[in-house]
């Protein structure tokens, strides 16, 4: 790659290394804002924050444009999973597209919740595309000391 200015009138895009590293650079911060990301096979993976409280254990995860029928949340064995799908808009006849950035697809999280929480409890919403989900801690387990009696 050149450094020197091109021959014939003005730098294009393609031509100009500082506006291919600044188009990477846009691009990058562009990615870091939204609510999806895609891993390195395509999926799509909602963005989570998992919190914790004295007595709970909060989920929330970003699912813009998504509806509460979008979505599917169970739990099994201690495993909350969070799974669904944003499906694209319709094709529009008579419209080229030039850019599309928004990502489309199914997506699947799961999260470990700790032992012996109530499924029974569990709690969830979503707003303004953010799914929460809240799980009451279990009780912590008590030890009771056994009395051994003789035989007899």
């Amino acid at each position: 790659m050149s450094f020197n200015p091109p021959l014939f009138g003005k730098r294009t895009p393609s031509s100009d290394p500082f506006a291919q590293i600044q188009g990477e650079i846009d691009r990058l911060f562009d990615d870091f804002g939204r609510g999806f990301y895609q891993n390195r096979s395509g999926d799509l993976v909602p963005r989570i924050d998992v919190t914790e409280t004295e007595s709970a254990i909060e989920v929330s995860a970003e699912l813009p444009g998504l509806e509460q029928k979008d979505v599917q949340i169970d739990f099994t064995d201690d495993l909350l999973t969070i799974k669904g799908e944003k499906k694209s808009e319709k094709e529009e006849k008579g419209k080229d597209r030039h850019i599309t950035e928004r990502r489309y697809g199914s997506f699947y999280r799961a999260i470990r919740l700790p032992p012996g929480t109530d499924p029974a409890k569990i709690e969830a919403s979503i707003a303004n595309g953010v799914l929460t989900v809240k799980a009451p801690k279990p009780a912590p387990s008590v030890t009771k000391k056994i009395e051994i009696k003789p035989a007899g």
